[in-house]
């Protein structure tokens, strides 16, 4: 039998959608002995909108006299000190900060400078487990003499000592599990060391939370509420902080874990205005001259439609684990079909299953057209065997890289799973194709004796069952929940016992949340956690209280789009250019969810400076409230303001040490007397503070 192994299907060139869909397999020779690379790295960044009328007086925002901004590549990005695109050089001297001064006064910049540094990276918490550290790009930015380069030596391996090559060959073995890559490297190790270790499970949530005692270092308030709050959600807001402490824990969390009983939020409402949303794949194939006519990008909408929910949605906890699937069970959204396919996907697959069954949710994807498309089941047959999916079915997507699985194992699942396909738009089951004869994979066995339809979509279906419910998979599906709510080296202690919810409620979503929340392990994590870009800007958007609605005045000049489904766009766009957006990594494997992958200076600082465009009313497809006016009643003096600005924002006050830096970005004493404006400082003090810690953290 002919190894038809090529990589999942590539972003378009064009980033059109109307061209010449999935191409067969032989558009791949070549590639086949280096399954899922790349020739050269995925075009990433969308270039932002063009916008001829000037609103955005600053590269990426349409500005013709601008030079272009680089581009870079989707996903976890080691960059230098000048941003994406550009390698690490050593440090010019005074090298300039871009755009993180509000006004012209050289007196103020310098000092805002040294602050915005210092609250961004030394009042870091290293002993917190999740280090916003003083990398050398940081420091590079502003002119000390450090080296740049890679601060954590990541260095990305095939195994262990104790593991060399776990139980496949390592020139056949696709990816090393990225998170347990990452954590490997000094960086990494220096984080365990601050990790709560041993733990129990309490009768509930609320008696977790009151019994536990938080013993790690961190600058975040050991307040559980707030806990709940930033893990359980994109962003605590007082509104989500205020309904916690009414309800009380449990009853916020039952409440969460209901989301069909929570209403839908204006945000949610004005989702309508992506015209593409709600169609099937069969409308969208069927609507494409109109849909093109409208300038409607289906994946694309898609993505900000999820956006949209991340920010506005109460339904917080459900979107949360709609993003851990979504990077766990991971379809790229720009595949080489996705523009038709993705988002059914989306909507039928992982939303539908994302607090119901994992199992459930397995079954649902390898019947799904956007799964078989991307990882090349279409091209399968008896006689000419692609081992794509097979491969994810198992490295990826259940039992994971040390699940137990060899090679043969993969050979037969892909010999099993021929058969299944995508046939005008619709999933399709092909006998001709199907090959027939007894299977051994793992500790399944069959005798697939038959190419009836019915039989042996019966023994496919039995074998992904078998895969979703196996011992391994408890494991995998444990950890990586536990990474992505607890810590980046969550306790064994915790992990063992998720593992046994998983098995004991047969996959089953909602029961393991509980165990999770319930953990001692859980409530002792606090400050264990860094925001990834993508998190880092939702959170800002959510802590500004940014409304879905076009600011007074707005003039929109766009008879195809609305001013809410532009500022969607706007906000993805400068996803792109962070290198996170939802369902935006090209390989299967999903975006890391450990700090260590994401430690670029080029981010933190693009990320900083989208804050302050937020702050500063720059973003009028949407309402933003006036910086003087995030605080009610602001205080007469410059610390007491800040102290009423820092619970605003970020839920608490800030260290005596970070409190002095903030101030420096002023340029006032503690005790000077400041108007709401902060004596015209207050956007640049609200933007200072969305650069430290407590807002990096979660």
């Amino acid at each position: 039998m002919a190894d038809q192994n090529v990589p999942p299907r590539r972003p378009r060139d064009d980033r059109g959608w109307d061209g010449p869909q999935h191409p067969s397999s032989p558009a791949y020779d070549g590639h086949a002995s280096a399954p899922y690379g790349y020739d050269t790295p995925p075009q990433g960044g969308y270039p932002a909108p063009n916008d001829p009328h000037g609103q955005y007086g600053h590269p990426g925002y349409g500005n013709p006299y601008a030079p272009p901004t680089p581009q870079s590549p989707p996903g976890p990005q080691w960059v230098g000190p000048q941003g994406f695109g550009y390698p690490a050089q050593a440090p010019a001297s005074r090298a300039e900060l871009p755009n993180l001064d509000d006004d012209g006064d050289p007196g103020r910049k310098v000092g805002r400078r040294k602050a915005l540094a210092a609250i961004g990276g030394t009042a870091a918490v290293v002993a917190g487990g999740a280090a916003l550290a003083m990398t050398p790009q940081i420091r590079g930015l502003f002119g000390d003499d450090a080296v740049a380069g890679d601060a954590t030596g990541t260095t990305v391996t095939d195994g262990t000592a104790a593991r060399p090559s776990g139980q496949q060959p390592s020139t056949v073995r696709t990816y090393t599990e990225q998170n347990e890559s990452y954590m490997g490297s000094r960086a990494g190790e220096a984080l365990k060391k601050n990790t709560p270790s041993g733990g129990r499970t309490f009768s509930g949530p609320a008696a977790a939370a009151a019994e536990t005692k938080v013993t790690v270092k961190t600058v975040l308030a050991k307040d559980p509420i707030l806990h709940l709050a930033r893990r359980a959600t994109f962003g605590a807001t007082p509104k989500v902080v205020a309904e916690i402490k009414e309800r009380g824990i449990d009853g916020w969390l039952r409440w969460q874990l209901d989301p069909d009983k929570i209403a839908p939020t204006k945000g949610e409402l004005k989702l309508a205005e992506l015209p593409t949303l709600k169609l099937s794949s069969e409308q969208v194939r069927a609507q494409r001259d109109q849909l093109n006519e409208r300038g409607a990008q289906p994946e694309r909408e898609m993505v900000e439609a999820t956006i949209a929910r991340q920010i506005w949605s109460e339904r917080q906890l459900f979107e949360v684990m709609v993003d851990f699937w979504n990077d766990f069970l991971h379809v790229a959204a720009d595949f080489d079909g996705g523009e038709v396919y993705r988002n059914s996907f989306d909507r039928d697959v992982v939303r539908a299953n994302a607090l119901g069954s994992y199992p459930q949710m397995l079954l649902a994807a390898n019947k799904h057209p956007a799964l078989l498309l991307y990882l090349n089941q279409n091209d399968s047959r008896a006689d000419a065997v692609n081992e794509n999916l097979a491969r994810e079915n198992l490295e990826l997507y259940s039992v994971g890289v040390d699940g137990g699985y060899t090679e043969k194992d993969v050979r037969q699942a892909a010999m099993l799973q021929t058969g299944r396909g995508v046939q005008d738009g619709k999933y399709v089951f092909r006998p001709e194709r199907h090959y027939v004869g007894k299977v051994k994979i793992l500790g399944f066995t069959h005798a697939n004796n038959s190419s009836d339809p019915k039989k042996a979509e019966a023994a496919i279906d039995a074998y992904i069952n078998y895969i979703a419910l196996h011992p391994s998979t408890a494991k995998y599906v444990a950890q990586s929940l536990a990474t992505r709510f607890v810590s980046d080296t969550p306790p064994k202690s915790l992990v063992d016992r998720l593992a046994k919810a998983y098995t004991v409620n047969k996959g089953m979503v909602k029961p393991l949340l509980m165990t999770l929340f319930s953990s001692s392990e859980f409530w002792a994590a606090v400050g264990q956690k860094v925001r990834r870009p993508m998190e880092y800007l939702v959170a800002s958007y959510r802590s500004l209280g940014v409304s879905p609605d076009a600011a007074p005045g707005h003039d929109n000049r766009d008879d195809k789009r609305t001013p809410y489904a532009r500022g969607l766009r706007q906000i993805h766009d400068k996803m792109r250019e962070l290198g996170q957006f939802p369902m935006g990594q090209p390989t299967p494997d999903g975006y890391p969810d450990v700090y260590v992958a994401w430690t670029s200076a080029g981010t933190m600082v693009n990320g900083w400076n989208e804050a302050g465009e937020i702050i500063a009313g720059y973003r009028t497809h949407f309402t933003h409230t006036k910086a003087e006016k995030l605080v009610a009643k602001p205080p007469a003096t410059a610390g007491a303001y800040v102290d009423a600005l820092s619970l605003r924002l970020v839920g608490q006050k800030l260290s005596a040490k970070e409190k002095a830096l903030i101030l420096g970005v002023a340029g006032v004493a503690s005790g000077a007397r400041v108007d709401a404006t902060f004596n015209g400082a207050v956007a640049a003090v609200a933007r200072a503070i969305l650069a430290s810690p407590q807002h990096h953290l979660r």
